[in-house]
């Protein structure tokens, strides 16, 4: 058996151990363009349940699960890392209640983990972190039935995740041809061989910024972010709420309390729970609405100042921190939030009416918190949100339960998807038509990226080399070069006459170009495209000052 503090030390130590290896899980993406990397997401977002984590200090074993499984949800990062939270809130609900957990316990709560997380993703593709924690978790449970000793059963799942890990390229083609295993399966296999070794005694692994066990008297150490330096409200106040079934009332009715009393509100709910946590000065109202849902779980009340005080913890604010965004009423009847990365691009969506502008894109993938405040801050009863991003949807779309009011995720992939999509909006219109008209707009473009090669690749056939101009026509490489403006014109000559074949014709050009790219290039590469196509195609000029891409060319 083990019991929750093992636990809390086995997660600590997984995401430790997770992030001295994240290059390594980087550098097994196969697709060479440089974006928010699987090794960098699932490290971000089990970094979070870490801190979250170190607080804890005598928990029971559904007590760790479940605030490891809060802090993964809203920490989550990028589609690896949104898996990587449904896996580990499954484990929560299968461990709920317990004290301490057997192996069969442990291998019953990874594949409830599993079956979130395929119903999670609209389309799984097997031979990706799904099939190595499907099959861990199915040959755990196996186990279990034999010999429940959490040292068994833990092992059959770690050799079934590396054996699973190592069958990935037969499943992914992609990945044999690259001669690689699956990044988002390697970054679970080291968080489970990372667990593995703390169940069997061993030390916590210590990380580059280890957020290990909370203050003991042999032991003080620090967890960045822990506590803010300037304490508002002094006590936090968490609980669990068993939910009586008779009662109808909402839980955002009982966030909408504890926001008027505190701050750093957490609520969380499902069929069976209510998870709260709540920072004020008088944790007696907020136990005494609680109570109102049903029966207490667990409780716990701490005294911040004392605790800041006796572990002498200081700490000093990101550098590049973004401003914390305060929650606002919903008074308007319709709101947006928008992701993009560059100041351009942040201004252009402002001016297209959207009241948040979440700074993100390839390269750091915001979290589902991030986007999660970015919605609470709008002013609106309906909020719509654009993700981008391919990689964003999942985390955005998890933002969705969370949030005290109505939230629409438009699965917008590129930027000109999002700028289309906006431009779709009819103030007049119902929340069910808009959502039709918004995708179909965005539906309509044809999204052209220009960027770099971050690493080698041999990728598709071809040979590509680091500094290589990559050229994508909707995501998907089209051609490599090695001239920026050749490389931009080829590439929009390309989808304006893919258009043209298809029937969707092509009457507008818009050219977003980045923070690496001059104005006068830029107009350079419009001067080109209009003396090719002359008055039959309109082309416009935009500074985006997005990171990363050097051009985002939108046909429509």
């Amino acid at each position: 058996m083990i019991q929750g503090k093992q636990l809390r030390d086995a997660m600590i130590s997984a995401s430790n151990a997770l992030s001295l290896r994240k290059q390594e899980v980087d550098e097994l993406n196969i697709f060479p363009v440089p974006d928010g990397d699987t090794g960098t997401n699932m490290s971000m977002t089990i970094s979070a349940a870490a801190r979250e984590l170190s607080r804890l200090k005598e928990p029971t074993v559904s007590e760790t699960a479940d605030t490891a499984s809060a802090a993964l949800l809203r920490g989550a990062r990028g589609n690896s890392g949104v898996i990587l939270s449904l896996l580990f809130r499954g484990f929560s609900k299968g461990l709920k209640g317990k004290t301490e957990a057997n192996g069969a316990d442990l291998a019953a709560a990874l594949k409830l983990g599993v079956d979130a997380a395929y119903k999670a993703v609209m389309k799984p593709t097997e031979g990706t972190i799904l099939t190595v924690a499907r099959e861990a978790a199915e040959k755990g449970v196996a186990a279990g039935k034999k010999d429940p000793s959490v040292e068994t059963v833990w092992e059959v799942i770690c050799a079934e995740a590396d054996a699973s890990l190592q069958r990935t390229p037969e499943l992914l083609p992609v990945l044999k041809k690259a001669g690689v295993v699956d990044a988002g399966g390697q970054g679970l296999y080291i968080i489970l061989r990372a667990m593995q070794a703390v169940f069997r005694g061993e030390p916590i692994v210590e990380g580059e910024t280890s957020a290990s066990p909370a203050p003991s008297a042999e032991r003080k150490v620090s967890a960045a972010g822990s506590f803010e330096t300037d304490i508002t409200f002094t006590y936090c106040t968490e609980f669990i709420v068993a939910r009586d079934k008779k009662c109808t009332k909402e839980p955002l009715k009982l966030r909408a309390y504890l926001e008027s009393i505190g701050d750093c509100v957490v609520v969380v709910d499902d069929d069976d729970i209510i998870k709260v946590h709540v920072h004020t000065n008088d944790p007696g109202k907020a136990l005494s609405k609680g109570v109102e849902y049903g029966q207490f779980e667990t409780v716990k009340v701490e005294n911040m100042r004392i605790q800041h005080e006796n572990a002498g913890w200081v700490d000093e604010p990101e550098a590049d921190a973004p401003p914390v965004l305060e929650r606002a009423e919903p008074e308007e009847e319709f709101g947006f939030v928008a992701v993009a990365a560059g100041d351009g691009l942040q201004s252009l969506f402002a001016d297209l009416g959207c009241q948040q502008v979440v700074s993100g894109g390839q390269t750091m993938n915001p979290s589902t918190d991030d986007i999660l405040s970015a919605i609470e801050a709008t002013p609106a009863k309906v909020v719509y949100v654009l993700p981008n991003n391919k990689n964003i949807i999942l985390a955005a779309e998890q933002a969705i339960p969370l949030a005290d009011r109505e939230v629409h995720v438009l699965p917008t992939r590129t930027i000109p998807q999002g700028i289309a999509a906006m431009l779709g909006f009819d103030p007049d219109a119902a929340v069910k038509d808009n959502l039709t008209s918004m995708m179909k707009a965005a539906d309509n473009v044809s999204t052209g990226s220009i960027t770099f090669a971050a690493r080698d690749s041999d990728f598709e056939g071809r040979n590509i080399h680091e500094g290589d101009i990559l050229a994508l026509d909707n995501g998907k490489l089209s051609f490599t070069d090695k001239e920026l403006q050749h490389a931009a014109m080829k590439l929009t000559k390309s989808i304006v006459n893919s258009r043209r074949l298809s029937g969707k014709g092509a009457s507008f050009i818009t050219i977003l170009h980045g923070e690496g790219v001059s104005a006068k290039k830029a107009n350079a590469l419009k001067a080109a495209l209009d003396n090719r196509y002359g008055n039959d195609i309109e082309v416009t000029v935009i500074n985006g000052g997005q990171p990363v891409y050097y051009y985002f060319i939108s046909v429509e």
